[in-house]
């Protein structure tokens, strides 16, 4: 089984940012030359979450709005007992997932994508 391996490195500038990293998923794996298996993307640090969803900023912002009802900032989570005030943070990973798989044959298989 062949496989390889590829770190992308971001620094945000906002407490809860979105960084659409397709392109970049979509070059790894043509550097890879793997033509037909499974890419794993997964977040790095604990309070980062990925996902696949529609490219249109409609949704991101409906998602971050549930993110923000379900898990507010602010309230005093247990958590904060360590010292941490970062609760809310890893609420919003348990939602939104650490990381997916995704399919390619030999592209990133989503739904309804064009491939060249």
């Amino acid at each position: 089984m062949k496989t390889h391996t590829n770190y992308l490195w971001f620094n945000t500038s906002k407490p809860r940012e979105l960084v659409n990293i397709t392109g970049e998923c979509e070059s790894a794996l043509l550097e890879s030359n793997i033509s037909e298996g499974m890419m794993l993307v997964s977040a790095m640090h604990i309070t980062s979450g990925v996902w696949v969803n529609d490219n249109e900023p409609g949704i991101w912002q409906d998602a971050m709005d549930m993110l923000e009802r379900l898990a507010p900032e602010g309230p005093n989570y247990r958590h904060h007992l360590t010292g941490e005030d970062n609760g809310h943070a890893h609420l919003k990973n348990l939602l939104m997932h650490h990381q997916v798989i995704i399919p390619n044959n030999p592209f990133l298989c989503f739904q309804n994508s064009v491939y060249p």
